[in-house]
Parts: structure tokens; sequence; C-alpha cells
């Protein structure tokens, strides 16, 4: 009788085991992913690059792609802005998909910039799912990234807050909606800045080479922006402005670069990455620059101070920007490179015969006599959307002077 009882409390624990897991399996193919569902698009639990937090590759380079203006809408659906005729009937988002995937394979990047209008959201049903489909190549790619909003995206189904907070839930996303009080020195709590204008504000770290002694050490800083949409200022409509209260964090924000400079000793550099332009770039047109200046600089009419703020940090070597599409030239401002991406997105407005492009930076270390030590040059070059995606226009932004 013992050993029937046995069998049976067994049988019943088998069987429950059964239901409980069938239980479970039927809720998270139905409640969980029915709410993390979006449009068409399942949406998972985030995931995280395992290589974080961002550092320099053992061969001593960290290459940032910047892809600037994608204007994503409806994928398949949403047909391409000014491109040759021939080319029209067969052109789509799926264009600029293309496009972003084959940069990030013929580069292979170690992190990748959206300088803004990353969606078109006239044109997009649902932004949540353009968003998906827009940073599908990278989040494919498993690579890290991260992304400033523009002066469009806000237009469908999200504002500005929700685009930035849900951009930086999305997989191998390393956005962050606003800064956390550490970002102002290398210790703190998470807590987030709440008086500052603006969402997708931000400073990122990136460490030294494995194996090196810099390999826990912060030697580049990547700066990033929110320059806002529209504004109307005494009647007048223009567009809005990266305001004073970003450009205090920014002034407030201690790094071993800004401390150096306060010793006179050459900071590590920083790069600052927004999407429309500050006023002084109309000033490029009368000095020398790399590339092509195509379109007048469509920025705002209050200059609020940012390139005072950039020179005063005395770490910024260049900054990176979008939404002129038909620009790709770099100029550099009282020693500080200003740079346009170019722009990336078919749905976007540019030039037919003059093809989408991207832009790509890359920051090398200088060689030690046993390891990688700080950051040495930082070049660019661009790429454009041809059979070849044909590289061109590199130069040197900055060089450690010795």
């Amino acid at each position: 009788m013992a050993s029937s009882s046995s069998r049976e409390t067994r049988a019943h624990l088998i069987l429950l085991t059964i239901l409980i897991t069938s239980i479970l399996y039927t809720l998270q193919k139905t409640t969980l992913l029915q709410t993390l569902t979006i449009g068409h698009a399942e949406v998972t639990i985030k995931r995280s690059a395992p290589d974080l937090p961002l550092r320099f590759a053992s061969n001593g380079a960290f290459k940032i792609l910047q892809v600037a203006d994608m204007h994503f809408g409806n994928g398949d659906l949403t047909r391409c802005k000014d491109v040759a005729a021939s080319e029209f009937e067969f052109c789509s988002d799926l264009n600029t998909t293309r496009f972003v995937r084959r940069l990030i394979e013929v580069e292979n990047p170690d992190f990748v910039a959206f300088t803004g209008d990353n969606i078109f959201g006239a044109s997009s049903a649902d932004a949540a799912e353009s968003l998906v489909r827009a940073f599908k190549p990278v989040m494919e790619s498993k690579i890290p990234w991260a992304a400033v909003l523009g002066n469009h995206d806000q237009e469908s189904t999200m504002n500005r807050r929700e685009l930035m907070h849900f951009i930086s839930l999305m997989d191998y996303s390393v956005s962050q909606i606003n800064p956390s009080s550490d970002s102002l020195s290398n210790a703190g709590s998470d807590n987030v800045i709440k008086n500052i204008d603006g969402f997708g504000n931000y400073n990122l770290r990136v460490y030294g080479a494995p194996g090196s002694d810099l390999a826990n050490t912060s030697i580049l800083n990547l700066f990033f922006l929110d320059s806002g949409d529209r504004a109307t200022v005494g009647g007048i409509r223009t567009y809005d402005w990266i305001k004073e209260s970003q450009l205090h964090w920014l002034r407030s924000i201690t790094t071993d670069g800004s401390q150096a400079n306060e010793r006179g000793i050459d900071p590590d550099p920083a790069l600052t990455f927004f999407h429309i332009p500050v006023l002084e770039v109309r000033d490029l047109w009368f000095k020398e620059f790399v590339g092509q200046f195509q379109e007048g600089v469509a920025c705002s009419i209050v200059n609020s101070g940012v390139l005072d703020t950039l020179v005063s940090r005395g770490d910024v070597k260049a900054v990176f920007m979008g939404h002129d599409h038909n620009n790709d030239f770099c100029g550099q401002i009282s020693g500080i490179w200003f740079c346009y991406g170019g722009g990336s997105g078919y749905h976007g407005y540019g030039k037919a015969g003059w093809q989408r492009r991207a832009r790509v930076i890359v920051a090398e270390l200088e060689k030690g006599k046993r390891a990688w030590m700080r950051v040495q040059r930082i070049k660019t070059w661009k790429r454009i959307d041809d059979e070849k995606l044909s590289k061109f226009d590199e130069q040197i932004l900055w060089h450690h002077s010795s």
C-alpha cells in the first residue's frame, strides 16, 4: 500500500508540474506578449550589449557611425523623395534599411549615433512601430547605439518624452531620457536631473582599451543634447535651440579631461551630438570647409551661447549634426569642428543624383611601450550609398599635441 501511495503522490506531482508549466507557457504566449506587442512588432525585454561599458577596442580604436535624418515612415509603403525617376517606383523606407545595414557590415563600428529625425512623424502611422523598424539594423547587429531627437520625430503618436523613453528601452540602446546625477562626476546616485529642458541630454563615457592601464578610466566623452523642434520668438516662427539649463548641465560635468584643462594640461577629448545646427555654422560659408555646402543652414534665430559653452570646456573637439540633408561638410569654428552627417534616409528630402550618405568618426589611441595610452587622433570620413559604398573626404579633426 505504501508503495502504491508513493506512486500516486509522484504521479500527482508530475501532473501538477505539467499543469503549472502549461499555465506559465500560456501566460507567456498570451497575456505577457500581448501587453508587449506594439502594432505588428513583437517587443521583448531589452537586450544589452555584452561588452558594456563603451570602450576602445583591442586595436586601439573606437569607431562611431553617425546616421542622420533617416526620416523613416511606414516601411515598404513609404515612398522615397528626390530620387531619379527610374528609381522611384521600387524605392521606399526599405532602401534606408538596406543602406544602414550595409554601413554596419562594411564599417563594423563600435557604436552608432543617430542624430535626429529618426522617423518622419507626419508619415508614421505609429511612432513606436516606425522606431522599431528604423533601428532594426543596428539592433540586429547587437552594437551599442544611442540617439537624439530631431524636429520631426514627435509629429506622430508619441511626444518627445515618450519617444526618448521608448528609445532608451530598445535592444542595445544606451540612450538616456535625461542625465542622471552621476554624469556630473565619476560617482553618485542614479537620480535623473529634472530641471533641464528637452529629452535626450546625456553623457556617455568611453573607457580605455582592455588590458591597458586606462581600461577602467574614461578617456573620451560623448555629449548628447536635445536641440528641440520648433519655437516662436517675438511672433516669429523659428527652429528651437539648446537652452541655458542644458548648457548649465554641460558646464557642470566634471571629467578627467576638464580637470586637466584647469591644470593647463591638454584634456581628454569629447565629441558632441545634436540635430539642429547652431547659428555660427552659417559663417562657415565664408571659411574653408571639407565637403558640400549646398543649402542654407536652417537654425534658430536665437543664439543661446552653445559655442561659447563648448569652447569654455576645453575638451570638445567636434560637433556632429543633422537637419540640413544636402550639407555634408566639416568646418572649424573657434577651434571646434562642426560636421554634418548628410541625409541617410530615402524618405527625407535630398537631391536626385546626390546619393544618401553617412559619416564615420574614429578616435585612435597612442601606442605606448607596453599598452595603449590616451587618445592621440580623431579622424572622419563619409560613405555614400552607391554600389561600392564609396569612402571619401577623409580628414583629421584633432591630433594630440605632444
